[in-house]
């Protein structure tokens, strides 16, 4: 019994250490759609990775926008090399699309598709220092 424990959190410290290294992980800002930007703060929920929003700009100057806290990137499950694939929710129509993250450095290529992943809107977001 102490030994089926002991592996256990051993698997929970060890999966806990790989999401925490994860490179995606920190805040990125969006590129502008419907005359804002955001700044999205990607972390770990569960085994996969979550984005919420954390700060809304509209022609450069910060504001309060109903959609801070919200979350944009939904479950993104690591596929390996740097890609994900989960959900993304879009704010300015409010829907939930199939959600695809390509990683490259300190640029994250996000997809939201539909028709099951053949027709796809992109964005490029920016890794905020």
């Amino acid at each position: 019994m102490m030994k089926q424990l002991a592996v256990a959190v051993a698997a929970l410290v060890t999966s806990a250490a790989m999401a925490v290294a994860d490179p995606v992980l920190g805040t990125w800002q969006t590129e502008v759609d419907d005359g804002a930007f955001a700044h999205v703060d990607i972390q770990p929920c569960g085994e996969n990775i979550c984005g919420t929003i954390a700060r809304t700009f509209r022609d450069g100057a910060e504001f309060q926008s109903d959609t801070i806290g919200k979350m944009l990137v939904r479950n993104m499950e690591p596929a390996g090399e740097g890609h994900y694939k989960g959900k993304v929710w879009r704010p300015s129509n409010g829907k939930i699309y199939i959600g695809k993250i390509d990683l490259e450095g300190n640029s994250l290529y996000l997809r939201g598709c539909v028709a099951g992943g053949l027709i796809c809107a992109k964005q490029t977001w920016t890794r905020v220092q």
